[in-house]
């Protein structure tokens, strides 16, 4: 099964490639017009005040902690389990969950739980008032909140982690920056109104690419 994993993990690697490029391409998208330019810029400022705070005050772990276990049990009712038993401190938590896969175990270093917050938040407030000149602001909050979670991310990683352990590095880091990536690029497109099947397909194109040039290597190899 690790091996199994290895591979997977390797075969993911291209679709990374081309999440990058895609997410490039977007920012470029974005920032061609006033409005895009605004909210880039609304996105920058939060991730930037988030990184300033984060090496400059005393960091939030109880509540990086709380986003984290509840991420575990949110992935766990997902896949159809129970969660009980939450315990939070500054020092770490657990939760117990009656069901375990992969998404579960590595759901905290992919999906950030305050943003998504941010995100439901946005879709509520749009439903009854129009919020697109308030744009700017909203990406201000996904540029902190997702500050929050690639800092904490990051700095979990550096260390032992038995979730990742558990799956094999490559595998682990390979998927969790592709749905990090994914999940970026999902929440931009939507919040600057560049649409996401448009990005999608941008990331198709880039994907098949990246996969063919793979290919032609391996031809050329054999």
């Amino acid at each position: 099964m690790r091996f199994l994993k290895l591979l997977a993990g390797l075969a993911i690697l291209p679709l990374c490639g081309a999440l990058a490029g895609a997410l490039a391409d977007l920012a470029l998208a974005v920032a061609r017009s006033p409005a895009g330019r605004a909210q880039c810029a609304g996105l920058a400022i939060g991730f930037v005040l988030w990184v300033f705070c984060y090496f400059t005050m005393p960091r939030p772990m109880w509540s990086y902690v709380l986003g984290h276990e509840l991420t575990h049990a949110v992935w766990t009712f997902l896949f159809g389990g129970r969660a009980s038993g939450m315990h939070v401190s500054d020092r770490g938590g657990h939760v117990r969950v009656t069901k375990t896969n992969v998404w579960i175990d590595l759901s905290p270093y992919f999906f950030p739980f305050y943003t998504m917050l941010v995100l439901a938040a946005y879709g509520i407030t749009a439903h009854f008032a129009d919020v697109s000149v308030y744009r700017p602001f909203w990406m201000g909050l996904v540029g902190l909140t997702w500050g929050f979670h690639l800092t904490f991310t990051l700095s979990l990683l550096a260390v032992h982690q038995t979730d990742v352990q558990a799956h094999g590095r490559i595998f682990s880091y390979a998927l969790i920056f592709a749905v990090n990536a994914l999940g970026v690029g999902l929440c931009v497109a939507l919040l600057a109104g560049t649409g996401a099947a448009a990005w999608l397909a941008d990331l198709a194109d880039g994907a098949v690419r990246a996969y063919g040039t793979i290919a032609g290597l391996a031809r050329r190899l054999v």
